[in-house]
């Protein structure tokens, strides 16, 4: 690997109803990662559990800080040796029957750099699928970055989870170097929208996107897009895993992100 840059990885799932046997796969492709070199390594939405309904989700809630969930995820990254986006898990809400659908990531040292809240919730009715996250869900309140720090310098990164690709002005608001938006975007709307999201948000943002996913046929009977990918600030897909389990891998180059910037300083131009 070219030390000018640093290679990305992106874990693809197809998670199902027990907690612990997802996060035994989700710890396998995280080594495997690292073992591929990976320095920075995202998990998907809802990594640690696809249950046979939303409630579901409230047994496994934990408060922010504590838990076994989030001791697995610090854990991991210390023995794997990078930095690890936990994809999204439950976290308690002030508010009786929702949780928050939170992205944690942690340090090479286990230490939490980042949390942030779903800002975005889901709906969707086509008449045959129907889905509705606010019954279960409540909204974050703000936009989350951090600065990731590594031997190729600084990278500002904006956190973002699924359904949040389809608001760019949340983008604007960050003003990310990287994009991460781990997802498990349903099958329908994937093959509709996932690549041309992913590649409008790298474009828009001259930034590059990594988009971990739950990719097939889950226990409960949901079907997910998959389609991992990773996307340069031109828009270029540098890496895509269509369908089951897997890891999605690419390099990320500084001197692509300034080249881009440079020869086409949209973001300079903005007017509003």
């Amino acid at each position: 690997m070219n030390r000018s840059t640093v290679r990305i990885a992106a874990v693809q799932m197809v998670s199902g109803t027990e907690p612990e046997a997802n996060l035994a796969r989700a710890r396998h492709w995280v080594l495997q990662a690292a073992q591929q070199g990976a320095q920075l390594v995202a998990l998907p939405e809802y990594f640690c559990l696809m249950g046979q309904q939303d409630e579901d989700k409230l047994a496994i809630a934990e408060p922010a800080g504590e838990g076994p969930l989030q001791a697995f995820l610090s854990g991991l990254a210390v023995e794997a040796g990078v930095t690890l986006v936990g994809g999204t898990l439950p976290l308690q809400s002030s508010v009786p029957g929702k949780v928050h659908n939170s992205c944690l990531v942690f340090s090479p040292a286990g230490q939490q750099l980042a949390r942030y809240d779903k800002l975005h919730l889901f709906g969707f009715d086509n008449g045959r699928e129907r889905y509705d996250e606010g019954r279960v869900q409540q909204a974050g309140e703000a936009p989350v970055a951090f600065d990731w720090q590594g031997e190729f310098g600084s990278l500002r990164v904006g956190l973002s989870i699924c359904y949040d690709l389809r608001f760019p002005e949340l983008y604007r608001q960050l003003a990310p170097q990287l994009i991460l938006a781990p997802s498990a975007f349903t099958h329908t709307t994937g093959a509709a929208h996932w690549e041309l999201l992913l590649r409008t948000r790298a474009v828009e943002n001259l930034a590059y996107v990594m988009a971990p996913a739950q990719g097939g046929l889950h226990a409960n009977g949901r079907r997910t897009w998959g389609h991992s990918m990773v996307v340069d600030p031109w828009g270029q897909v540098l890496a895509c895993l269509p369908e089951g389990e897997g890891l999605a891998l690419a390099e990320l180059d500084p001197a692509r992100l300034a080249q881009c910037r440079s020869q086409l300083p949209a973001l300079q131009h903005r007017k509003l």
